[in-house]
């Protein structure tokens, strides 16, 4: 390659002239096309007129034609794609249940937090606990749990309807598996089946209550905020973090809390029975590994879901029994998934590998 500076300066020249030279070229045809029309419509164009008047109208013809057949294409493309869709919908439809009429393991999750608006709300988990105590088909039924616990309230209403299932089939057991954890109200679902299992390295236990919150009263003097709260009952306010902490209402809901946990510790009590080790620390709010857990009685033997079905249950067949969502809104959410992932990995959003938990 030559390191004369000036040949950059010359193709560049020479680039320009051609983009000239092109655009006059076309400047000239146009006004020879024009010509010609005009011609044309006063009768006296000439056969080299005429031609280009022809080559122009062929020309649009194929146009015409290209544009028809890109329609067509696109057409039968957007009702292919239609079609498709409903048939993935009759298709999910006919296999919206997992259920088979053969002897069958049934494994109902409880993921994430235990609330009211989440995966592993009451609702949720005991609709799937009815199925699952009615279909014969279903010889015992797993809790699959993987959860930190969360509302006592929607523990309780689980653990509840556990208990009167469970006295209404008395010939189907239950059993709760931990994964990576089964804390808090999550351990006081699994303390209603009838045997407990988890890995030698799940963390179980935590039989406690925990309330908390932040106080802003003295940042607010620092700042110069005045808060305004008008109220009708003594304590109303008592928990409003912009307000002063008050001796007795601390008292109060410690009281509160402390009821909580005498609830939580009865119903393990009752669910686990002799099995527990008398031990001031288990309800104490400490968490466990699984391995020392079996040494507590807080649970009964290591391994998985697949293992409890397999070797315990004798039932090798596992079949999910949580409610699956409408088809179409599986397909719209992945469809957004997809569309999301799209756009993030244009603009460079997308990021993989060491990720801060």
């Amino acid at each position: 390659m030559s390191d004369n500076p000036w040949n950059e300066e010359g193709s560049e020249n020479s680039q320009h002239a051609k983009d000239t030279t092109a655009g006059e070229s076309q400047i000239k045809a146009d006004s020879k096309l024009e010509k010609a029309v005009e011609n044309a419509k006063q009768d006296t164009a000439s056969k080299k007129e005429w031609k280009l008047i022809e080559k122009l109208l062929n020309g649009m013809f194929v146009e015409q034609r290209r544009a028809r057949r890109w329609g067509i294409f696109f057409k039968i493309l957007t009702f292919g794609y239609l079609f498709a869709l409903m048939g993935i919908l009759l298709a999910s439809n006919d296999l919206s249940t997992d259920v088979t009429p053969q002897a069958h393991t049934a494994v109902i999750e409880v993921k994430g937090p235990i609330s009211a608006d989440d995966e592993a709300s009451a609702d949720v988990i005991v609709w799937a606990l009815r199925e699952a105590f009615e279909e014969e088909n279903a010889k015992a039924i797993i809790l699959r749990i993987n959860s930190p616990g969360g509302s006592p309230v929607q523990s309780g209403y689980i653990y509840d309807e556990i208990k009167r299932l469970r006295a209404l089939h008395p010939e189907k057991p239950i059993y709760a598996v931990i994964a990576d954890i089964g804390a808090s109200g999550a351990y006081y679902i699994a303390a209603a089946a009838d045997s407990i299992y988890a890995d030698k390295a799940s963390l179980v236990g935590s039989i406690g209550v925990v309330a908390g919150g932040f106080g802003f009263v003295d940042l607010m003097g620092k700042v110069g905020v005045e808060r305004r709260l008008y109220t009708a009952g003594e304590h109303k306010a008592f928990l409003d973090p912009f307000s002063p902490s008050d001796n007795a209402e601390k008292q109060f809901w410690q009281s509160v809390l402390n009821t909580t946990h005498k609830q939580f510790i009865e119903q393990v009590k009752m669910g686990r029975g002799d099995r527990l080790k008398d031990d001031p620390k288990l309800f104490s709010g400490l968490v466990w590994t699984g391995e020392q857990a079996v040494e507590l009685g807080l649970i009964d033997g290591l391994g998985s879901t697949s293992y409890v079905a397999r070797e315990v249950i004798k039932v090798e067949k596992i079949v999910d029994y949580m409610p699956k969502p409408e088809p179409w809104k599986q397909i719209v959410d992945e469809l957004g998934v997809s569309f999301t992932k799209a756009i993030s990995s244009q603009l460079g959003l997308s990021q993989g590998g060491v990720q801060l938990r």
